[in-house]
C-alpha cells in the first residue's frame, strides 16, 4: 500500500483564522470525510452572517436540481435585509460536470462576487473534484477559500476528545483518549457518539478503561486486531471467541477476510521493518497511521516470525479467492484459518516420557 498524502490544511486554517476574526470571506468550498467538523463550521458561519431576527430573510439555499447560473445570479442579487450580508449556500452540486459555458458564468459570478455575499459550495454525499486545468479553478482560487476536511492530527484529536468530555462534566486521560480513539476510529462523526455514551454511562467524573470497555463499539479493524493479537500471545481460545463474537455481530465473513487480510499485510511489513532495522514510524508512512496505531502494530509484530507473516498474507489471499470463487461457507473458511494461522503461536507439546 503506498503512502497516504498528507491532507492540505491550508483551507481549513484560513476559515478557521476567518471565523475567529468573525470576518467570512465571499466563497466557500466546503468538502472532506470530516463532517462533524464541517457541519461545526457551516454552523459558525450561520451564526456570524444569519445573526438577528431576519437571518431567515438574508439565508438563500439552492437544491443542486435547480442550480443554474441563472438561478445563481437571482440568489446573489437579494440584498441584506437589516443586516449587513446574506448567506447563499448550495449542497451537493458538481461545479466541475457542469457544461463548459455554465462553468464559464459561474467563473465570471465568483470574480464579481458583491461584499455583502457568502457563498457557501457544501459537498456531502458527492466528493469535491476540482480541475486546476479549468478557468472556474482558477476562480475560485483568487475569489475564494477550498477548505478540506480532512481527519484531524493525533494530537488536536486527543485535546478535541478531551474537550468534549469535559463538557459533559467528565475527564479522561490522554492514553486513554488515545486508546478510544484507536477502538472507535479517528473520525469525530463516529467519536461524538461514543463519547455521549460512555460520558452517560460513567458514575464518577473521571473515565476509566471499564467505562470505554463497557459501551463503545469497537470498529471491524480493532476488533480483528484483538484476534491477531491473541493468536500472538498464544491464546487461540480468546482468538476463537473474538471471531465467534463477530459472527454473532452479523459481520459478513468477507469483510472479516478483508480486514484480516490487511492486518497481515501490515504485521508483515512491520516484521519487514524490524529485519532492516527500522522504526514503527516507517510502518506507519506506509500506511497512513497514526502514530500510537503503527506502534500497536509494531509491537504486535515482534511476536512472529517473518516466515509466517509471510504465509499468513498468502493464506488470506487464497481464502479470500476461495471466498469468491468456489461458493465455500465463509464462516467455515474463516475459522480453518484461524486455526491454521493459530498454530505458529502454540505452545508445542511436551515430549512423551
Amino acid at each position: 500500500m503506498p503512502p497516504k498524502g498528507k491532507a492540505d490544511t491550508a483551507g481549513y486554517q484560513q476559515l478557521k483564522k476567518d471565523l475567529s476574526a468573525q470576518a467570512p470571506g465571499k466563497l466557500y468550498i466546503l468538502h472532506g470525510e470530516e463532517t462533524y467538523l464541517r457541519d461545526y463550521c457551516l454552523n459558525q458561519l450561520k451564526e456570524l452572517i444569519l445573526s438577528g431576527g431576519m437571518g431567515t430573510f438574508n439565508f438563500h439555499e439552492i437544491p443542486a436540481k435547480e442550480m443554474s447560473p441563472r438561478r445563481l445570479e437571482e440568489a446573489l442579487d437579494c440584498l441584506p435585509m437589516m443586516a449587513q450580508r446574506t448567506l447563499v449556500q448550495v449542497t451537493d452540486f458538481d461545479l466541475f460536470k457542469a457544461g463548459e459555458k455554465d462553468r464559464e458564468a459561474y467563473a465570471k459570478l465568483f470574480e464579481e462576487l458583491p461584499d455583502y455575499v457568502c457563498l457557501v459550495f457544501v459537498y456531502d454525499l458527492i466528493p469535491y473534484k476540482g480541475d486546476a486545468r479549468t478557468k472556474l479553478a482558477g476562480a475560485i482560487k483568487r475569489s475564494g477559500v477550498v477548505v478540506n476536511f480532512a481527519r484531524q492530527e493525533t494530537g488536536e484529536l486527543v485535546k478535541w476528545v478531551r474537550r468534549r468530555f469535559r463538557a459533559l462534566g467528565k475527564d479522561i486521560d490522554g492514553n486513554l483518549a488515545s486508546e478510544l480513539i484507536f477502538l472507535c476510529g479517528d473520525l469525530m462523526t463516529n467519536l461524538i457518539g461514543e463519547i455521549e455514551k460512555i460520558g452517560a454511562y460513567a458514575k464518577g467524573t473521571q473515565i476509566t478503561r471499564a467505562d470505554v470497555d463497557a459501551v463503545a463499539t469497537p470498529q471491524l479493524d480493532t476488533v480483528v486486531f484483538r484476534m491477531t493479537d491473541a493468536i500472538g500471545a498464544g491464546k487461540f481460545d480468546q482468538a476463537a471467541q473474538v471471531l465467534g463474537e463477530l459472527f454473532q455481530m452479523q459481520e459478513p465473513p468477507i469483510k472479516i477476510l478483508w480486514s484480516l487480510g490487511r492486518n497481515m499485510r501490515q504485521l508483515y511489513s512491520a516484521r519487514l521493518a524490524l529485519e532492516k532495522g527500522r522504526g514503527a514510524a516507517y510502518v506507519a508512512d506506509l500506511w497512513g497511521l497514526r502514530s500510537f496505531q503503527a506502534e500497536k502494530i509494531f509491537t504486535a509484530a515482534r511476536r512472529f516470525s517473518l516466515p509466517w507473516c509471510r504465509r499468513a498474507v498468502v493464506r488470506c489471499g487464497e481464502a479470500d479467492l476461495a471466498m469468491k470463487s468456489t461458493g465455500q461457507d465463509g464462516q467455515q473458511l474463516l475459522t480453518s484459518l484461524l486455526l491454521e494461522l493459530s498454530a505458529p503461536a502454540r505452545k508445542p507439546a511436551l515430549p512423551r516420557r
